[in-house]
């Protein structure tokens, strides 16, 4: 459905406002965002046909008047005509809590990843606060702006739909022709002809998700469409004016947040095994070998739970079994040296951003909590999706904004929240088998073994580690209500903590 609002006195100039609900049916995919995204931009290829878009999500506000002017600035230059696809605004948040306590306002990432990746191909695209190129949009390769770009009638019809005037627009889009008055715009008959395009079986046997538009397949759209257009060879530019673009809220509940992490890390394990994986476009493709690197690094978020979860369980099997895996002596030294020189670095990061020593530990301690908790979740629901066992589904998060503004911290609203959700068994359970191992070995319960093999310094300093970064949970076993961890969640992870030391006595016994 398309309503076209505010229209008195307008005849042939643009609308005010153009209202788009898009259509919906059971059993017929939507693609969630992306879905939405390529639906606006059919719509606005038929009423205004701009060469540039802007992207902001419903959470974000304009904070700088003047950020179009920043942007047009980049993307209509010489050379940014030539090589630049989007210029992307980076992520800021308004009235967050103080302290950061659930990791999730990524202050020094933006700094300091951005402007690395500004250095390379270009930041990423990251679904809001972001000026697209139109064309680039449509498929545009930087060699066509060269080379001129020719596409028959035919096949833009197989491409984007069989609607003549979207075709019509597309052409001219491709073309690198702005709208003039010899291009008439009637916005009464494009209104008629958007419902058209914005209909649920319009995309069907076109390549919409495919090879133009938002790409499908991922629930983190935003980083799949990103990397088609690097791969591409089109570069990306970050806009960093001073007051920021855009501003928005961030999720300010450990629910909330856990909920976001484990789509994130769903939609990059998807990514990861798809035909659009960073390999091949390396491989393949122009994405660069640093600019490889660098999406590796983004799309691993949901992999690396895997090694994790395995060095933690190597870790509490040591414990329980009395051996060790950490070296001893002055070899231990060498694994404590480089932890500190890497927190001391990831430290200093934060106090030249501004930041405050507690909001570095919050950070520190959520990623270990969200890589096993809601990584992991997000790894599993995405490996159901690959064997077929079930589909992904794209939980919305709710971003409600602080009450109490920037800089002042009630006491409840920093608190860690929890539910029944699934997210926090993995956390739980982590948390329950470092308490199992370190009270085995406190009392004595371990077997005997020779100095050489048993259990050392290391394991229970990592250990002690481990439970220091898990302590609002340890808190959240004894408490009752919205902060306490629910009984059935509990009792899941009692039964998995219960099932793993008694798998590793049995080895014990074997």
């Amino acid at each position: 459905m398309v309503i076209w609002d505010k229209k008195e006195g307008i005849f042939d100039g643009l609308p005010h406002l153009i209202y788009i609900s898009r259509e919906k049916r059971p059993n017929h995919p939507h693609h969630f965002k992306a879905g939405a995204m390529n639906v606006l931009t059919r719509v606005s290829g038929l009423i205004t046909n701009a060469p540039f878009m802007l992207n902001v999500d419903c959470d974000m506000y304009v904070n700088n008047p003047n950020i179009i002017q920043h942007a047009m600035c980049i993307l209509l230059d010489s050379i940014g005509e030539k090589e630049v696809a989007f210029v992307q605004c980076p992520q800021q948040f308004y009235g967050g809590l103080k302290d950061d306590p659930f990791g999730n306002q990524m202050v020094v990432m933006f700094k300091y990843i951005g402007a690395g990746l500004a250095g390379l191909q270009g930041p990423f695209y990251g679904g809001t606060n972001c000026f697209h190129r139109r064309k680039v949009i449509y498929g545009l390769y930087p060699y066509n702006i060269e080379k001129g770009y020719i596409i028959s009638e035919k096949e833009l019809k197989q491409k984007f739909g069989g609607s003549d005037e979207l075709v019509k627009s597309v052409a001219i889009a491709l073309e690198g022709r702005n709208y003039s008055p010899h291009y008439d715009i009637n916005v009464s008959n494009a209104v008629e002809a958007a419902s058209q395009v914005a209909s649920y079986g319009y995309e069907y046997a076109t390549s919409w998700g495919q090879q133009v538009g938002w790409i499908y397949g991922s629930i983190t759209e935003d980083v799949k469409t990103g990397l088609t257009i690097h791969r591409k060879g089109w570069r990306s530019e970050m806009c960093t004016p001073n007051p920021i673009g855009f501003t928005g809220c961030a999720p300010i509940g450990l629910p909330t947040a856990m909920t976001q992490q484990k789509r994130w890390a769903t939609g990059m394990v998807e990514i990861f095994f798809s035909r659009h994986c960073p390999i091949f476009a390396t491989l393949f493709g122009n994405l660069p070998f640093r600019m490889f690197l660098a999406y590796m690094w983004i799309i691993d978020w949901g992999l690396r739970s895997l090694p994790e979860i395995c060095y933690v369980s190597l870790l509490i099997y040591c414990i329980i079994t009395n051996s060790n895996f950490l070296p001893k002596g002055w070899g231990l030294w060498i694994h404590v040296t480089i932890f500190i020189i890497h927190n001391a670095c990831t430290l200093s990061e934060y106090l030249a951003t501004g930041l405050s020593i507690r909001a570095w530990w919050n950070n520190q301690r959520m990623s270990r909590i969200r890589t096993i908790s809601a990584g992991f979740l997000g790894f599993l629901s995405a490996l159901f999706k690959l064997l077929r066992i079930s589909d992904t589904v794209f939980d919305i998060t709710r971003k409600d904004e602080n009450p109490f503004g920037n800089g002042i911290h009630d006491l409840d609203a920093g608190r860690f929240a929890f539910n029944e959700s699934l997210v926090f068994v993995p956390a739980t359970t982590i948390l329950l088998l470092q308490l199992i191992a370190v009270s085995i070995k406190l009392l004595g319960l371990q077997p005997i073994k020779s100095g050489n093999n048993e259990c050392g310094f290391g394991e229970m300093l990592c250990s002690a580690y481990l439970i220091i970064c898990y302590w609002p949970f340890l808190k959240g076993l004894f408490l009752r209500g919205k902060y306490g961890i629910p009984l059935p969640t509990i009792c899941k992870s009692a039964s998995l903590a219960f099932l793993f030391v008694h798998l590793c006595k049995r080895t014990i016994v074997g």
